[in-house]
């Protein structure tokens, strides 16, 4: 049995951030209803890379079942609340505003049903100014900060991966968690809000800290440190390894014993983190002086000896055959409408909870079977889920 067996999710999603948190409700067994418009959710068409499918909707959307509506019409509209009328938790990333002009305000759903779990994922929250602006993940990035200590001295870059839309879909997902282990303790729902920039904020909190009570913006160093020295990528023979000297007692080891350099250690402008912070640039002068003589292998032995944390340069097809991974069996199969694909099973691992890999859906794949279920004739379904729905 899943831990969250039993339980129903309708969501009216889209992109990253809302598909992230069902998806991993659905890793847990729950039944999650993706209500899509007629062309679908347009994440289905970010690229064409897996099987002639999007990678982003085939990483996000797993065990689900999708079920177009077209919500302008009186027949989607009933068809949805007849769903949450069964539903556990309602999820929605719609536009501001949006959820409430179809007629499903949060607050009319909870009057009705006060043990329903209501989560509104939104860019910038519901209220301020900002309420209504279009909100994707690399605009968040530039609006929290993230984009400012990115990148080089001379170019600002934006994180290679949607960090906001995740952050945004990890912390709804566990706010939906904590809802529902509320719900089992007092038998009531409640309305839960995330917004994209509040939870990359959170993110940013520790550079904000530094800001705040230095008076002066973080550097950006690339992949360096900004505060710890040496931590950071650096060349030797054959590559790079990204080095994470941590404290003085590896300091010393490393200058010791991996680099065989014993006045490095009695250099006094790197005699502490904040020294070697300081004389970054002839810190890493010196290093790459004493670490070309070495190749990748070679120096990883001496550091893995030592007990200094170091790691390989990947690319992601190096980062596909990890050994980490194939070791541990952290790789499954999961079918889709284009084929098998090879994908990660979830972080969390437990001896005592089983997981899902069901098939990711074909648009409007499960439409007749979840509207007969609620009493649609196949002639209203065919009117309810043929035009398109709201964005």
């Amino acid at each position: 049995m899943l831990p969250l067996d039993g339980l129903v999710v309708v969501s009216l999603e889209q992109a990253v951030a809302a598909p992230f948190a069902t998806r991993q409700l659905a890793d847990l067994g729950a039944r999650v209803i993706k209500i899509e418009r007629a062309e679908g959710d347009f994440a289905r068409g970010y690229d064409r890379t897996v099987h002639g499918q999007a990678s982003y909707f085939v990483w996000l959307n797993r065990s689900k079942e999708s079920v177009v509506l077209d919500l302008k019409s009186p027949g989607g509209r009933t068809a949805l609340r007849r769903l949450l009328a069964q539903a556990d938790v309602f999820v929605q990333n719609l536009a501001p505003g949006a959820v409430d002009r179809l007629g499903f305000a949060v607050e009319e759903l909870r009057a009705d049903r006060p043990e329903l779990i209501t989560c509104s994922i939104s860019g910038y929250g519901n209220g301020g100014p900002w309420r209504d602006r279009k909100a994707y993940d690399a605009l968040i990035q530039c609006e929290t900060g993230l984009l400012s200590i990115t990148g080089t001295p001379e170019t600002p870059v934006k994180v290679g991966i949607s960090v906001a839309d995740i952050a945004g879909g990890v912390y709804a997902y566990s706010g939906i968690l904590t809802a529902l282990y509320r719900r089992e303790r007092t038998g009531e729902g409640c309305a839960l809000e995330v917004s994209l920039f509040d939870a990359l904020a959170e993110w940013m909190s520790q550079p904000a800290l530094m800001a705040q009570h230095t008076g002066t913006d973080p550097r950006r160093f690339g992949a360096h440190h900004t505060i710890i020295a040496p931590y950071g990528p650096y060349p030797v023979a054959d590559g790079t390894v990204q080095l994470a000297v941590q404290n003085e007692r590896e300091w010393r080891r490393f200058a010791f014993e991996v680099l065989e350099a014993p006045a490095l250690a009695d250099d006094p402008r790197f005699d502490s983190n904040s020294d070697r912070v300081a004389h970054r640039a002839d810190l890493d002068q010196e290093l790459a002086r004493s670490m070309k003589r070495f190749t990748v292998a070679e120096l990883t032995a001496r550091l893995d000896r030592a007990g200094i944390a170091n790691a390989t340069v990947n690319t992601v097809t190096d980062f596909l055959d990890h050994v980490q991974l194939t070791a541990r069996n952290r790789w499954t199969n999961v079918a889709t409408p284009g084929g098998e694909v090879r994908t990660l099973l979830p972080p969390v691992i437990s001896a005592q909870i089983d997981v899902r890999v069901d098939p990711v859906p074909a648009l409007g794949q499960h439409t007749r079977t979840v509207l007969a279920e609620l009493g649609f004739t196949d002639e209203e379904i065919a009117q309810m889920s043929t035009d398109e729905a709201p964005r």
